[in-house]
């Protein structure tokens, strides 16, 4: 495993720990059990192992009225990558020159700036200008330019691929268990605590705050959750939502954590998913939403006591 992880961006000159690297190339959202495939083939390489990636989405340039639902925001997908004994990553921007490469020229990028000695990509992978370049091409092109070139197989769950759109679509059902499963790991976000109305503490149940980004479609409701504070796990409840009770407001994450007492605001917390408890709801009274989320709570407990999912925070 290396010992440091590097990140070269646009302009920057190669960290030697990244000459003649095999690269695998993608835009890794979610960097989930299919993307690992590819790292893994880099990883047994014998060679430096690295990552070419793209920000911002592709997606979000060719289409910038679609917000795109990003799994793993940019720190988020260099924080995963960090952990999983890569060299490092060469991440480009993505933009009209980028974009107007032909597929000879992106090759040509990958030879001469990133000084790459081969390449990974997915079966399915397109690249250049107008997405004229398949796997074929890129096994000539890299031929002719003196690179190794290995093309991974889809990696398949029952009968279709691992694929970050699945994994987005079991997010918006609130499906946590079938999105942590195609992940290989517990979906989490990054976001900083913010003061909020400090109406948790007055029904006994503190939360954290946390505004996530716009373009989330996590379905709202009630999780079972795990943070990381100071590199600790802590166990948790969190509701995901309008807050239907009381403002219906801008969504807002709010994560209840057990056994923990604190002063979190300003910090950047990472906070996992583990189970879907329940829609959001609105009650008549104080009183019964307390009576819920005592019930949530004993549920989250028990959902985070017998969840085996590997880890990406702690």
């Amino acid at each position: 495993m290396p010992t440091s992880f590097a990140i070269c961006r646009d302009g920057e000159p190669v960290p030697e720990s990244l000459k003649g690297a095999l690269a695998a190339i993608g835009n890794f959202d979610g960097v989930h059990r299919g993307h690992r495939h590819l790292l893994e083939m880099a990883l047994n390489s014998g060679r430096p192992a690295a990552v070419v990636t793209f920000e911002p989405h592709p997606r979000s340039f060719f289409q910038p009225e679609k917000p795109l639902f990003r799994l793993t925001p940019e720190p988020v997908k260099l924080a995963i990558l960090a952990r999983l004994g890569l060299a490092g990553v060469f991440q480009r921007r993505f933009d009209g020159s980028l974009a107007a490469l032909t597929a000879a020229g992106f090759v040509d990028l990958l030879v001469h700036e990133l000084q790459l000695a081969g390449v990974v990509i997915g079966h399915d992978f397109h690249f250049g200008r107008g997405r004229e370049g398949n796997p074929e091409r890129m096994m000539e092109l890299c031929r002719e330019r003196g690179l190794d070139c290995l093309v991974a197989p889809a990696v398949v769950e029952g009968t279709e691929p691992v694929s970050s759109s699945a994994i987005r679509a079991a997010l918006e059902a609130g499906d946590i268990v079938t999105a942590n499963g195609l992940l290989g790991y517990r979906w989490f976000v990054r976001a900083e605590v913010r003061h909020g109305d400090k109406r948790g503490r007055v029904l006994g149940y503190p939360t954290a705050n946390m505004r996530l980004p716009d373009d989330c479609r996590l379905r709202h409701g009630i999780y079972a959750v795990r943070a990381s504070i100071g590199g600790k796990p802590v166990n948790g409840v969190a509701s995901f939502g309008r807050r239907p009770t009381f403002d219906n407001g801008a969504p807002l994450l709010e994560v209840h954590l057990f056994d923990f007492a604190g002063d979190l605001y300003g910090q950047v917390m990472d906070v996992e998913f583990i189970g879907w408890i329940r829609g959001e709801e609105r009650f008549d009274g104080i009183e019964a939403l307390i009576a819920q989320m005592d019930r949530d709570s004993v549920e989250a407990k028990r959902m985070v006591a017998e969840d085996k999912t590997v880890s990406m925070i702690a």
